[in-house]
């Protein structure tokens, strides 16, 4: 081939030019909304009401700072510390149990997984009378421990499952040159098997923290005080309090999503090559 030689155009076939146009079409319906949310924050009542569609002809900036003084400033860090714990809590044990469950071989091994991957079968609202029994009997309820216990126990069966098929396709020449230069158990979970799970990792970070920023159930059940609701219950708070302000409510609802869209746009990559991996090994 001469150089300069311009390389051939992929010509799409008519099923794939119908498949990227639905693509398309679904992009705009799901990312539309997001920006008309996005707009309404900086407009007023009149701008919301009289140019439904439009851009802001006066960009209320201030729409941001009264929704965090008034009320969204408090959610955000009790969701903060919640979800933190919650990522915390999950990453550790689930990453912790995962390791144990591959060093046991044979039945024992698979039996442990199974019994962990029981928790899948339990429905959070099927437990939730039990929860609030347990809960108040340990005197942690209406306490941000009520949110943060039953989030990690929750996620704890989705996430060992991610986490040991990743641990799974780990090479064990790995593991046994460890053990032969002296390596302890604990050394090689810290030296071998976290640092070659950070994809996976990333993935169970980003599906927990979307679970326990988001979670509505457990956080209006277990908590009563107005000082330790989170983003969902407290936005439900928070429109009813300015229900004409909705220029107001919506950079509220802006500010909730901040986070795990940052999140998510920052971990990206390594949670495509999680879900990828995780599905492929085990």
């Amino acid at each position: 081939m001469k150089k300069g030689h311009l390389k051939k155009r992929r010509v799409y076939g008519p099923w794939e030019i119908l498949w990227i146009v639905i693509l398309l079409v679904l992009a705009g319906l799901i990312l539309y909304p997001l920006f008309w949310i996005l707009m309404s924050s900086f407009k007023d009542y009149q701008g919301i009401y009289g140019d439904v569609w439009g851009f802001p002809d006066i960009w209320h900036i201030e729409n941001y700072a009264t929704a965090w003084h008034k009320g969204i400033s408090q959610y955000f860090v009790n969701s903060a510390i919640v979800t933190l714990c919650t990522l915390i809590g999950v990453v550790f044990v689930a990453s912790f149990s995962a390791f144990g469950i591959c060093q046991l071989r044979g039945r024992l091994g698979n039996a442990l997984f199974l019994f962990c991957m029981c928790g899948i079968l339990l429905s959070p609202q099927v437990c939730l009378l039990p929860l609030f029994m347990l809960l108040k009997s340990l005197k942690i309820k209406n306490t941000l421990w009520a949110m943060i216990l039953p989030y990690i126990a929750f996620r704890l069966p989705v996430s060992i499952m991610l986490i040991r098929s990743f641990f799974v396709g780990i090479s064990k020449e790995l593991e046994e040159a460890a053990t032969i230069d002296g390596a302890t158990l604990m050394q090689i979970y810290r030296n071998i098997y976290l640092p070659l799970s950070k994809p996976i990792l990333s993935t169970v970070v980003i599906m927990t923290a979307y679970y326990a920023w988001n979670e509505f159930v457990f956080a209006t059940i277990f908590v009563d005080s107005s000082k330790l609701r989170t983003i969902p219950v407290g936005l439900m708070t928070f429109r009813d309090g300015l229900m004409t302000e909705w220029g107001v409510v919506l950079a509220g609802m802006v500010i909730a999503c901040l986070p795990i869209v940052t999140l998510f746009i920052i971990m990206q990559k390594s949670f495509v090559r999680g879900m990828t991996a995780g599905a492929v090994k085990g």
